[in-house]
């Protein structure tokens, strides 16, 4: 036995072709019963349209605020991931071309995890209280860019 000459197990099934006499089992109306919308062609329905009744979404309640829409997003670097760099001054571009961060994020925050053994200097938007710690230890400078505030628009 060759792999040529496996059959698939399991089989196939014929699609079923609708629209081809009422001895296929799918003729006259082809399985989409008689009037209303849904047989016309063309047909198409919102997401949780329940025809006429009042639909889900709008029986149950609304509660609370969601701060989801208004949240800062940022890209997180981990030290470690900075001392495998080669460079010493590290800013957004750098980091893009490193590979540690996306060209469409736009804020980056350092993180503490890992060590760092030389003296860099970092230019980012965020650091944590550790991170700097280690930064500055190691003979490193740590640099905050002012963001802007978001507006509402």
């Amino acid at each position: 036995m060759r792999l040529h000459n496996l059959i698939k197990s399991g089989g196939t099934k014929k699609r079923k072709r609708i629209g081809r006499g009422e001895g296929s089992g799918l003729g006259k109306t082809s399985g989409r019963g008689h009037k209303g919308q849904r047989s016309r062609s063309g047909h198409s329905l919102r997401p949780g349209f329940e025809s006429g009744h009042v639909p889900l979404y709008r029986k149950l309640p609304k509660r609370g605020f969601s701060n989801f829409r208004f949240r800062t997003e940022y890209a997180v670097v981990n030290l470690a991931d900075l001392s495998r760099v080669e460079a010493t001054d590290l800013d957004r571009d750098a980091l893009v071309k490193a590979g540690l961060v996306r060209a469409s994020d736009q804020l980056v925050k350092v993180l503490g995890d890992g060590e760092i053994d030389r003296a860099i200097n970092v230019t980012a938007h965020k650091f944590s209280a550790s991170a700097k710690e280690k930064i500055e230890k190691a003979g490193g400078k740590v640099t905050v860019i002012e963001q802007k505030p978001a507006t509402g628009e």
